[in-house]
């Protein structure tokens, strides 16, 4: 097997060539059911298990999300559950955010035992945030009889409003709507997180829209990786900027090492996409808590073991 050994010459990783793309098809089928790319577990396969922590190790994982989410949007956009209002607003507010981010990765958060610490912090909060949604459906459920899977009306997006504060939509004949100043701004600060881990600002806002507007996960996963996909695209690009200006750090992505993750994730995303209407919500809720979880864990125990 020696002969698929390769050593990447940007991020001086040695591995299997087959090990990237089938790494990033596995966790991108489960993660992209709940919206998420799964780019936030591929930071840290990249991290602990290749041994790639340098701060390029975020531009790469973006370039991860560009390559592979376009193919699950466009099984979202045609079976008409993209709610493009949404999409536009998590666009708008995690941008600046992403690019705010990058800046406080290469110059705040070099160091790979800091960095780890934050991310096992942002994962665990984010992961508490989900179990308390997995419970109340639980609760929901039992007080209502009502299975957690879609099962009656109809899985399309209808009767779309927007307007400068407030959209609205129905789904599975309910209806749901969300602020869209409020949304702005919690976007803006999901940004920032998503653009110091290097996995966009969409990845993250997921699990909030879930939790805090109480949107359902069917309708704001096509929203979440479209969002992911456009902060992505900008966060790449940053990222190579900000090369030519920190030339004593490796920064820039290393474009064929993100681009097997890319070819793995392309195949994985689209097939999650395409396999979501079939799995309980609760479900899918449950299989990102428990990722989330187990990496944050992880990170933080060895910050605090190493202090």
């Amino acid at each position: 097997m020696d002969q698929f050994l390769i050593t990447f010459p940007v991020s001086n990783v040695q591995t299997w060539v087959f090990i990237p793309p089938l790494v990033a098809f596995v966790v991108s089928f489960f993660t992209s059911m709940g919206g998420v790319s799964g780019a936030f577990l591929l930071l840290p396969f990249q991290v602990s298990v290749l041994g790639y922590s340098a701060p390029s190790v975020s531009g790469t994982n973006q370039l991860f999300n560009v390559l592979a989410i376009p193919g699950g949007v466009w099984s979202y956009v045609k079976e008409k559950r993209m709610v493009w209002p949404l999409t536009w607003v998590v666009v708008v507010g995690t941008l600046p955010g992403v690019f705010l981010g990058a800046w406080v990765r290469i110059v705040y958060l070099p160091d790979p035992l800091h960095f780890k610490f934050f991310a096992g912090l942002v994962l665990g909060y984010i992961g508490i945030r989900l179990l308390s949604t997995i419970i109340r459906d639980w609760r929901r459920k039992k007080a209502t009889s009502a299975d957690t899977q879609v099962t009656t009306g109809t899985m399309e997006i209808q009767e779309v409003r927007f307007s400068l504060s407030r959209v609205s939509f129905c789904f599975n004949d309910r209806l749901f709507s969300f602020s869209v100043p409020g949304t702005v701004f919690l976007c803006f600060f999901v940004g920032v997180i998503g653009g110091i881990y290097g996995i966009g600002g969409g990845a993250i806002i997921a699990p909030f829209l879930i939790t805090f507007f109480e949107l359902p996960v069917y309708a704001v996963a096509g929203a979440a990786l479209m969002g992911t996909f456009v902060t992505s695209v900008a966060g790449v690009i940053f990222y190579q900027v900000l090369a030519l200006y920190y030339t004593h750090l490796p920064v820039a992505p290393d474009l064929l090492l993100g681009s097997l993750f890319g070819l793995g994730g392309m195949f994985g995303i689209y097939c999650g996409a395409r396999c979501q209407k079939y799995m309980p919500a609760s479900l899918i809720k449950l299989i990102l808590f428990f990722c989330m979880m187990f990496v944050a864990v992880t990170y933080v125990a060895s910050f605090l073991t190493n202090m």
